[in-house]
């Protein structure tokens, strides 16, 4: 949701939250002190980690928290008409003055069970800020964690682009995904997420626990953005990410012959005399296709005039979308004299795209022409053009293209990153687990809905390697983990007894970035443009290896 609009969200929230209020306030209880937390029971997408996002998102919010009247008179006509009217006029005093909420920074692994947000405050404040905090954590922690899944099969060596904006559930879900799909992580080679070391549950021991553990031995580190760009120009406005974009099939098709090339001159990198670029490419268009054998009389006209079109309004960035028609018989050849043509006049195009087929096998095949042209005309960078593929890439798809060997430089991904169809909802909720000093726990017959009651902190704990080897939620009065003190714990959910640990390192996990109304000063989460790759992944490599 873009900047200017956070005044509206006080009422983006659902009706029972200020029935409620209204129930807290009638006994006389709502600013008692109050503290829930905001967490998910279940890894996103069968896998064992998730990205933490949306914190900006939400300090923005509570900065703006306000009711006004017109949200007033609004809300005195959906609830009920016995509702006192003094209620009313108390609303109009509420704000998120007394509310403090500590974090994980934005961008950081985190894991089920584990607080994302710990939210502190008077009763009923805190309470009617339930709603709109899930709606802010949860589509942009799983768009993150999805992001950060494809940058795990695609390697650190791939360029990838976010584009599903055509394909996303709204404006905001779509400025949402550019934004997110940004956040970084990192990681080693190979690898990847998986469920069987997540260990999840409760414990009634003093000390709560939700570990994973790797029995693998740790490996070099690798540092690895998560998407390199968007398409989504009103994201990199707003956010600051990275803008890219190529060509459509519309733009090719629009072409029919040579002779609606205008205008048909380009300057010369060096120089000052324009140079009539249509017979130049031309030129080269007969002597490509006699190197790659292919007849000229089977290359289209309409692409040919569309890439030299291109070519001359930007001569720095040509790039050809080459499957409109015949990928091997037509936009490879044309291409390539485009191309070649600019080459002579001291430009590099930049790329080439493929958005239909058997990528794989076509990039393997496009790489080779260009080799072959980059030997027979001697023109050495010629055969590292970057090729960039699209077309619903999943997944599966694109785990595959990693196995099999490809030569692509760049990946699109669009609907299958904005739209997370592994896992529509990261499913995150916000419990009460304290309430005037008392802690607060829920029973249920649903064991995996019981809650962890009291304040907690939150330890990451690594070994002497420097990896994490378990996370660790103990209660706020007890004494703090400390690097190189043993410590007893207990998996949650396990019955066995308590297990004995020393941890060589300890991080505490949640940071304070709102109290007083206010951002914390010095402890600002960066924006997306800004974050540096999350170095949680590397710490947690041996969770994720497989």
């Amino acid at each position: 949701m873009e900047p200017g609009r956070r005044d509206s969200l006080a009422l983006l929230t659902d009706l029972y939250q200020f029935t409620m209020a209204y129930g807290y306030w009638r006994a006389g209880r709502q600013r008692e002190p109050a503290e829930f937390e905001l967490f998910f029971r279940r890894c996103p997408c069968r896998g064992g980690f998730a990205l933490s996002a949306g914190l900006g998102e939400c300090l923005a919010f509570l900065r703006a928290f306000r009711l006004r009247q017109p949200e007033i008179e609004y809300l005195q006509s959906v609830l009920p008409s016995t509702t006192e009217k003094a209620f009313f006029d108390y609303l109009l005093t509420v704000d998120a003055s007394e509310v403090t909420v500590s974090s994980a920074p934005e961008g950081s692994v985190v894991f089920a069970t584990v607080p994302l947000l710990q939210v502190k405050g008077p009763l009923l404040v805190v309470q009617l800020l339930e709603t709109t905090l899930l709606c802010l954590v949860n589509y942009a922690s799983l768009v993150a964690t999805n992001a950060a899944r494809f940058r795990m099969l695609a390697g650190p060596d791939k360029k990838l682009l976010e584009l599903g904006l055509r394909r996303a559930q709204g404006p905001d879900g779509g400025l949402s995904a550019s934004k997110y799909s940004y956040i970084g992580g990192e990681l080693r080679p190979g690898a990847r997420p998986v469920s069987q070391h997540l260990a999840a549950g409760h414990s009634l021991s003093p000390l709560l626990l939700f570990a994973l553990r790797s029995p693998h031995p740790p490996a070099p580190d690798l540092s690895v953005p998560g998407f390199d760009w968007t398409s989504n120009v009103l994201a990199g406005k707003l956010y600051g990410v990275p803008v890219r974009g190529t060509v459509a099939h519309s733009y090719v098709m629009s072409f029919t012959s040579l002779a609606e090339v205008q205008p048909r001159t380009l300057k010369p990198l060096d120089g000052d005399e324009p140079v009539d670029f249509l017979p130049l490419a031309e030129s080269w268009l007969r002597r490509v296709c006699q190197t790659l054998r292919v007849p000229q009389d089977r290359v289209n006209p309409g692409e040919l005039a569309a890439f030299v079109s291109y070519a001359i309004a930007f001569p720095h960035h040509f790039q050809g979308l080459v499957d409109t028609y015949c990928i091997m018989g037509s936009g490879i050849p044309n291409f390539c004299a485009v191309a070649l043509a600019l080459n002579q006049l001291g430009y590099r195009a930049i790329g080439i795209r493929v958005d239909s087929g058997d990528l794989g096998k076509q990039a393997r095949e496009i790489r080779q022409v260009l080799r072959t042209c980059s030997a027979d005309f001697q023109v050495p960078w010629f055969a590292t053009i970057p090729i960039a593929v699209s077309n619903d890439i999943s997944e599966r798809s694109l785990e595959e293209l990693m196995q099999e060997g490809n030569e692509i430089d760049v990946i699109g991904i669009g609907t299958n990153v904005v739209t997370c169809p592994l896992q529509p909802s990261l499913g995150c909720v916000y419990k009460l687990v304290k309430v005037n000093g008392c802690p607060k726990l829920k029973l249920t017959e649903d064991e995996e809905k019981m809650t962890i009651p009291g304040s907690k902190m939150a330890y990451r704990l690594y070994d002497a390697t420097g990896l994490a080897f378990m996370d660790l939620l103990a209660l706020e009065e007890e004494p703090p983990a400390r690097a190189g003190q043993e410590v007893a714990v207990c998996l949650l959910g396990r019955s066995e007894e308590a297990r004995r640990v020393t941890p060589t390192a300890v991080e505490i996990l949640h940071r304070t970035y709102f109290k007083d109304g206010q951002v914390r000063k010095g402890v600002c989460p960066l924006p997306p443009r800004k974050l540096p790759p999350a170095t949680a992944l590397t710490r947690l490599q041996a969770f994720l290896s497989a």
